[in-house]
């Protein structure tokens, strides 16, 4: 009996035909898009508290 491991590595997805490395680096990208994402939002909050903190 083969191995259904290696036969799920080398499959396509059956509605879009890519492969799982395929999915993988498309996730990566979105992964640094949040994170780029999070950062700014994050220093923004700290560039408000530091004027808030400025002004008292």
């Amino acid at each position: 009996m083969a191995d259904p491991a290696a036969r799920v590595k080398s499959s396509t997805h059956p509605k879009h035909g890519t492969t799982k490395e395929t999915e993988s680096k498309s996730l990566k990208g979105a992964f640094i898009a949040v994170m780029t994402l999070g950062a700014l939002i994050v220093l923004s909050w700290l560039g408000v508290f530091y004027l808030f903190l400025s002004r008292i």
